[in-house]
């Protein structure tokens, strides 16, 4: 979502109130440094998921007053969802994997994960999983 008028007005309004920067909320908030100036200026888009979290609790509000919500109203599914391509995070067949499959309806998504765990097969334990395994056999053998 790109920030608008109102929103910038009620971020530069809890910066005023509590006495600080744009940089100061980019530190507390982890953001990338700007990202607050960016909106204050209209050209920056608000950060989404854990980071719209983060800067909601550096300001000391919540994510629907950030975003001019009516108490009750519920935030926007896009604005929850972390940006994980912009972490890098996901390969570009990954990327075009979960697009895709956030197109679904929630029958078919059931469907198609249960179709995916069927082909890669059983998770491989991890060796923590393995090793209290191993105990809770030594432990009956006791």
């Amino acid at each position: 979502m790109d920030a608008n008028p109102e929103i910038a007005s009620r971020i530069e309004g809890r910066l005023e109130r509590l006495g600080l920067s744009a940089e100061e909320a980019d530190r507390q908030a982890g953001l990338p440094v700007g990202t607050v100036s960016a909106i204050l200026r209209l050209s920056g888009r608000l950060p989404r998921g854990n980071a719209l979290r983060r800067l909601a609790a550096a300001l000391d509000v919540s994510e629907e007053f950030i975003l001019g919500l009516e108490p009750g109203d519920l935030i926007p599914a896009d604005m929850l969802e972390d940006a994980q391509t912009e972490l890098g995070l996901l390969a570009p067949d990954e990327e075009a994997l979960l697009r895709h499959y956030r197109r679904l309806d929630v029958p078919t998504r059931a469907a198609v994960v249960q179709l995916v765990s069927r082909a890669a097969g059983p998770e491989p334990e991890t060796e923590a999983r393995e090793q209290g395994r191993r105990s809770r056999v030594r432990n009956r053998k006791r």
